[in-house]
């Protein structure tokens, strides 16, 4: 008999799998987070750069970056 779970760590190992796993989750989740909320806020100046006529070149793509950041940060 082997000391392993059945992903293959080790049992004297699986705290520090744990932690480990736990910090990846907070730190996905956060970018995650950021990734929405700059998305929307790029969405946001996009659109009212996009407002004044003169701003369309460049309020266009503004707001197409924001709405992938936005895809992005969904799945």
């Amino acid at each position: 008999m082997n000391n392993q779970d059945s992903n293959g760590i080790p049992l004297l190992l699986w705290p520090f799998y744990a932690i480990w796993r736990l910090l990846t989750f907070v730190v996905e989740l956060i970018g995650r987070l950021l990734c929405g909320i700059l998305g929307i806020g790029l969405m946001i100046a996009g659109v009212a750069i996009t407002l004044s006529i003169i701003g369309a070149p460049v309020g266009i793509p503004l707001a197409s970056v924001g709405f992938l950041l936005l895809v992005r940060s969904i799945f």
